[in-house]
């Protein structure tokens, strides 16, 4: 659970252990990335305006390494505009403040269970021409039909890219996204990445078709 209030919290946490529930509670986004980097979950709850880093970056970020566990976002945001930007990045359900206990409850016991009867494999797969990307076994097949093994950061990035088709990812967004925000790489790390999709994917490296680099500001993925 990911709540800067701390008696909505507390009241939360109480309800969730009544129902036998295991929590772990953070109050800030840094801390829930930590967290869900260093431990096995099966449910997040996820607040939107969170200190040091916001709900919506949490979930994304999460979803480019995990796409099957469930996220429920609790928030004040209640604007349409808020709710579907939040199910696009990746949350499975939406709850705007205030909720009652008992719906969260439900809501919560639907997503545990739903997740144990269903899986997401549709976003485990990709093609990109005639390649195909697996993001579960980290494993390509290139344009030569050759099988490749590409590294937890290479897929992370893969995927971010992906997600992303058709617009313009910075160089900001990628590093915080797939590097996180306590070390960052080299800038040219990121361009090494882009030159090995493209030998990879493209059927001309030299004229990309699907990952294009945008001078100044940073990368586009196009099918």
């Amino acid at each position: 659970m990911v709540e800067d209030e701390e008696h909505l919290a507390d009241a939360i946490l109480l309800n969730l252990e009544l129902e036998n529930h295991q929590v772990v509670w953070v109050n800030n986004g840094k801390k829930a990335l930590d967290a869900f980097k260093s431990e096995r979950f099966d449910l997040i709850l996820l607040d939107v305006m969170l200190p040091e880093i916001d709900g919506f970056t949490v979930c994304e970020t999460i979803r480019l390494e995990n796409v099957q566990i469930p996220i429920l976002m609790m928030t004040a945001k209640g604007a349409s505009s808020d709710r579907i930007n939040g199910l696009k990045i990746g949350a499975d359900d939406y709850l705007v403040k205030p909720f009652d206990l008992e719906e969260l409850l439900l809501r919560v016991n639907k997503l545990l269970k739903r997740s144990i009867e269903t899986t997401k494999e549709e976003l485990y797969y990709y093609s990109i021409g005639n390649c195909k990307v697996d993001f579960k076994s980290f494993e390509i097949t290139d344009t030569k039909n050759e099988k490749q093994v590409l590294s937890k950061k290479e897929i992370m990035l893969l995927k971010l890219l992906i997600e992303k088709e058709g617009h313009v990812v910075s160089r900001q967004e990628i590093l915080e996204k797939v590097w996180g925000y306590d070390v960052y790489p080299s800038t040219r790390t990121i361009d090494n990445f882009i030159l090995a999709y493209r030998k990879y994917f493209e059927p001309n490296p030299k004229e990309p078709k699907h990952f294009h680099s945008v001078r100044g500001v940073g990368y586009k993925f196009t099918s």
